[in-house]
């Protein structure tokens, strides 16, 4: 157990600096200033302020200063703004964006999991027909466009709930459905595709022939083997979830961190753009890991074949 956690946990130390090393570089690869000379700003001004934020400094001097502070967990300062840092941004965006995430997550695993069981165990039927149908429009409709159907008719043409910003419970329940809907989908074809291999399994048969209870049967023994394709991608369908999906959550005004994403792009933040884009990538390969941990509690037999390597 331990030296195969020491192996994740090394692989995604390895993974992030990759990242870090790739988003650095582009980043820095792309025309245009921040400082840009727009209107008077007299040339000393500029110069101090390139000066001041290390963008006269070659790029090697940048990357291994920047680094240095990643070291601390320190993202540096926003270009854009004279009190505020990348950390306090943060600070401030991900406990909105992780409200939201593990809202969706939470309806995307529960619906997820109940549609595919129940297509499985009727297959070939209505039950089963009409969770594929529900299942294919979540995949196919973008989030933007349901979140712009949610808000015309549940916020505009009914008033049922608000349509933006973010001060009550009711404020999440439109966002919520709009994340959730991708994944729930995507968790109920897993599911069901699972759940079928499953049935058929030898000891599946044989707990039937003992004339368990078919409840007892589904929950205890097909289950628990079929999710375990829906934890694999748990750790991804997270972190897209828990960070916020930075389109949603412009549509709706929500304060999280893809409202800084998308602002720290539009002002061509460089600290902003890249803190975001890190933090983004250190929740996802956080949340890999602890699903690759979470293989061995739920299934034995990976235990098993650990302790034989």
């Amino acid at each position: 157990m331990l030296r195969f956690a020491g192996k994740r946990l090394l692989w995604a130390l390895v993974t992030l600096w990759a990242i870090i090393t790739i988003t650095f570089i582009i980043m820095h690869s792309i025309p245009g200033d921040p400082f840009a000379r727009e209107g008077k700003m007299p040339p000393a001004v500029y110069e101090n302020l390139t000066k001041h934020y290390h963008l006269d400094e070659p790029l090697y001097v940048q990357y291994f200063l920047y680094i240095k502070s990643l070291l601390v967990f320190d993202f540096g300062p926003s270009l854009k703004s004279s009190t505020l840092t990348v950390n306090d941004y943060i600070e401030k965006g991900f406990p909105v964006s992780l409200h939201l995430g593990i809202q969706a997550l939470l309806l995307a695993v529960v619906l997820g999991l109940i549609f595919g069981v129940i297509a499985a165990l009727n297959r070939n039927k209505w039950p089963d027909y009409l969770s594929m149908v529900l299942a294919i429009i979540g995949i196919s409709v973008p989030s933007f466009i349901l979140a712009t159907f949610l808000i015309n008719y549940f916020a505009v043409e009914w008033g049922l709930l608000p349509a933006a910003t973010w001060s009550s419970w009711s404020h999440t329940i439109l966002p919520t459905i709009s994340l959730a809907m991708l994944p729930m989908a995507y968790i109920a074809r897993l599911m069901r595709s699972s759940m079928l291999e499953v049935l058929n399994q030898d000891f599946m048969l044989t707990a039937k022939s003992k004339g368990l209870n078919k409840g007892f049967i589904i929950m205890k023994y097909g289950v628990r083997n079929a999710i375990l394709p829906v934890v694999s991608v748990l750790g991804i369908l997270a972190a897209n979830l828990v960070t916020g999906s930075f389109v949603v959550e412009s549509i709706f005004g929500i304060p999280g961190v893809g409202e800084l994403f998308v602002d720290g792009i539009f002002n061509r933040d460089y600290p902003v753009i890249l803190g975001s884009t890190i933090f983004y990538s250190m929740v996802l390969i956080f949340l890999i890991f602890i699903v690759d941990i979470a293989y061995f509690w739920i299934d034995p037999r990976i235990k098993v074949a650990g302790e034989e390597q």
